[in-house]
């Protein structure tokens, strides 16, 4: 990703940003809402077009949009978009035909993340943390080799949190890259390779979570964004 800029209206929402993930880096984006985190992953997916600067995905370009990328890609969206009134078998069966896989590897997808015993239950009575499970089980049904996630644990309490974390562990063990964006540091803390730090649609600094506490003398990363912009981190 080199210079991605996009601008709305009179709001600056991406300014510059640029930024390199090696295959099967677990990579994250930290910052409050509102600091243009998703509308950078839009960018990088080819879901939005870039006012100024390029993305590529696994050495291919993104933008125009590249229908030979979609089955290498999975993204998890923050408004998970789910077919109405279908069961979460029914719901990973409908994207599993999507990209022409087998109903096998989608029941199996749906017993990797604890759902197979929730599979006849229509997705509005899943609980938060089941609902992100299956949202997750549907992009990876096609088994991409590089992930997004965008706030995947947001509004989940601290256990379905935590309990969502092994799951994103394990995608990212089973060889896959992983983009995550986040607002919560301690998140970024425990899962990341590495992070970049964003606010008001700029990078502000990148590396190892441990190195840049290290590097700016402090205890935590909500310690180096309060380093780095003057004040308080905000969700």
């Amino acid at each position: 990703m080199a210079g991605l800029r996009k601008k709305y209206g009179d709001t600056q929402a991406v300014d510059g940003v640029t930024f390199e993930v090696p295959r099967g880096e677990f990579y994250g984006i930290l910052g409050p809402n509102g600091a243009g985190k998703t509308t950078t992953l839009e960018m990088i997916e080819g879901l939005r077009r870039p006012d100024e600067g390029t993305a590529e995905l696994l050495g291919t370009p993104s933008w125009p949009r590249n229908r030979g990328l979609l089955r290498r890609i999975g993204v998890q969206l923050q408004a998970s978009a789910f077919f109405e009134k279908l069961s979460a078998r029914e719901q990973i069966h409908s994207f599993a035909a999507l990209y022409g896989v087998s109903t096998d590897r989608a029941d199996a997808m749906l017993e990797s993340v604890g759902l197979a015993e929730k599979a006849d239950v229509r997705d509005s009575e899943l609980s938060g943390g089941q609902a992100q499970r299956l949202s997750i089980a549907c992009a990876l049904v096609h088994d991409p080799e590089l992930v997004f996630l965008d706030e995947p644990t947001t509004g989940l309490d601290p256990q379905a949190r935590r309990n969502l974390w092994d799951l994103l562990r394990q995608i990212n063990s089973e060889g896959r890259t992983v983009v995550l964006t986040t607002h919560y540091l301690d998140e970024a803390e425990v899962l990341c390779d590495r992070v970049s730090i964003m606010d008001a649609g700029r990078i502000l600094r990148t590396g190892p979570p441990a190195e840049l506490i290290s590097e700016l003398g402090v205890d935590t990363l909500e310690d180096v964004f309060l380093q780095l912009t003057g004040r308080e981190f905000r969700e």
